[in-house]
């Protein structure tokens, strides 16, 4: 049996990670992934920062790399934070407007909680500058 490899050569295919659609974000989903500690001080971390979007390495505090991927899987896939990636880091943000518009005050009660939970933020949270080495 013959295998051919061929190269990729000339362009690189852009990473892409799923989301759902603003109005596939089901309620019982978002109660799940916030059902869990670690995930709820990670959007906490989010809030007290202002909403601005954070590198995975800004979450460190929180657990090892492989634990932080799983949580924001998670999160992500509930269509509570946007993951974007930007070369190696993964840049996330909390996804306010589309909780807002499917579920009124839900996220402004869950982050009061969170923000209990995730206090003090550590100064490598407060630290909204993106770093190559972060991931």
């Amino acid at each position: 049996m013959n295998i051919e490899i061929r190269p990729l050569i000339g362009y690189i295919m852009p990473m892409t990670l799923s989301h759902p659609d603003p109005d596939q974000i089901e309620l019982a989903n978002v109660l799940t992934a916030l059902g869990d500690e670690t995930r709820l001080a990670m959007i906490g971390y989010l809030a007290h920062n202002n909403e601005q979007e954070m590198t995975c390495g800004q979450f460190l505090g929180l657990g090892s790399k492989t634990v932080l991927s799983y949580h924001l899987a998670k999160l992500r896939e509930a269509g509570v934070v946007n993951v974007r990636p930007q070369g190696t880091r993964r840049l996330i943000s909390l996804r306010r407007a589309d909780l807002d518009r499917r579920f009124p005050g839900f996220l402004d009660a869950v982050l009061s909680n969170a923000l209990a939970i995730s206090s003090p933020v550590p100064e490598r949270v407060r630290d909204t500058s993106v770093h190559q080495d972060d991931d």
